[in-house]
């Protein structure tokens, strides 16, 4: 029985190995792709980072009404090296968002969704779980934004009866609350992990696109050529992070957030983390609250269409909308300012127009026609 045992580890081990190595070592890249496929792997990097983090910060927490603002000071002030773990955690959730920005941009701008649409599909599930994760994340300080930004999204639930007593165990953002959001910010990125193993399963299954957007036979396997410009681009992002986290180059959150949560004091403007201001802006423009909800889900949904549009349409092939994409991306940015604005007239009016060209463009790039060819 021994025997048997031990054969059956040694079998297991072996399989292991060359399961490893024939993603980690001898797998078929293509030639062509540039330092924009680098972002999936920093973004992965970024990911494991806030999960190591998170677990540390995690033993020092408290999650009750009354004291976790303090914890979270305690552990700046009096844990060793606890203010190094808090500011990598807080910094590091805009680098997976700035990493997964770029990594969106370039499956949009290269087409990758023509080409492996169920990596797209699995993308855009795992955008959704960071949002997620990332919003329970900010509540859990319970500074003034973190509390009032809580206040407002859970608001949003109300056409639904009883969802919001469901979801915050009472009337408002309270203890329970603050419990549940812990909890799930907690477990949800182990989930995220099981899914971004299915989105490598799903990328490793039909190989990577390139920029030509064709599928090619110029292959290179990924150690050590693909695996060198990670390395490098590893070492540029850790190189950010510490002067981030040590120097505070960019105050990324928001100063009203260093104060304790106040339910009497509203904050002049309530705004999130730069990552949701572009959802933000949008929810601020339709002056209907259930409206505004649709148009934040669906400002997000509709990117499932890309991974269907083959069956769409017949007249698509992704050679002849990089003006529509530039457009895209120029809109992004106006975003993200218009969201960090005031909600005064002149801003309100920007961010309604953009919004329904947002919508436009998107279709623009779905629908983009085949550019014939020349006899």
């Amino acid at each position: 029985f021994f025997n048997v045992f031990i054969s059956q580890m040694l079998v297991l081990e072996l399989y292991f190995v060359l399961l490893m190595k024939s993603h980690l070592q001898s797998y078929p890249c293509p030639l062509q792709i540039n330092f924009f496929w680098n972002f999936g792997f920093l973004l992965g990097v970024a990911i494991i980072l806030q999960i190591v983090t998170g677990i540390f910060l995690a033993l020092h927490y408290t999650s009750d009404l009354n004291s976790a603002y303090f914890s979270l000071f305690f552990l700046i002030r009096e844990v060793f090296y606890g203010w190094c773990l808090r500011y990598f955690h807080s910094s590091g959730a805009s680098f997976v968002f700035l990493f997964l920005f770029l990594h969106l941009g370039r499956a949009m701008f290269y087409g990758s969704y023509f080409y492996n649409p169920n990596t797209w599909f699995s993308g855009i599930i795992l955008f959704f779980f960071l949002m997620a994760i990332a919003f329970m994340g900010y509540v859990l300080p319970f500074g003034q934004m973190s509390f009032w930004g809580a206040t407002v999204i859970t608001n949003l639930l109300s056409p639904f009866p009883s969802l919001i007593e469901w979801v915050s165990g009472g009337y408002c953002v309270h203890s329970p609350t603050l419990k549940r959001f812990f909890i799930f910010h907690f477990l949800l990125p182990f989930l995220l992990c099981g899914f971004a193993i299915l989105h490598l399963f799903y990328l490793h299954f039909l190989s990577s696109n390139n920029p030509l957007r064709n599928s090619t036979n110029n292959k290179i396997p990924f150690f050590p050529f693909i695996f060198q410009k990670d390395f490098f681009g590893l070492i540029l992002v850790l190189s950010l992070y510490f002067l981030q986290t040590h120097f505070g180059v960019s105050s990324l959150s928001h100063p009203d957030n260093a104060l304790e949560a106040c339910a009497l004091l509203t904050p002049l403007h309530i705004v999130p983390e730069w990552y949701f201001l572009c959802q933000y802006a949008m929810l601020k423009a339709v002056p209907n609250k259930n409206a505004g909800f649709i148009i934040l889900l669906t400002s997000i949904l509709i990117l499932f269409f890309f991974g269907e549009i083959r069956n769409l349409t017949t007249l698509c092939l992704l050679n002849n909308n990089s003006f529509s994409l530039s457009f895209f991306f120029s809109l992004s940015l106006s975003f993200l300012w218009i969201g960090a604005q005031f909600p005064q007239e002149k801003f309100l009016s920007y961010a309604r127009i953009l919004t329904l060209y947002y919508y436009f463009l998107l279709m623009c790039i779905l629908l983009s026609k085949k550019k014939k060819k020349k006899k």
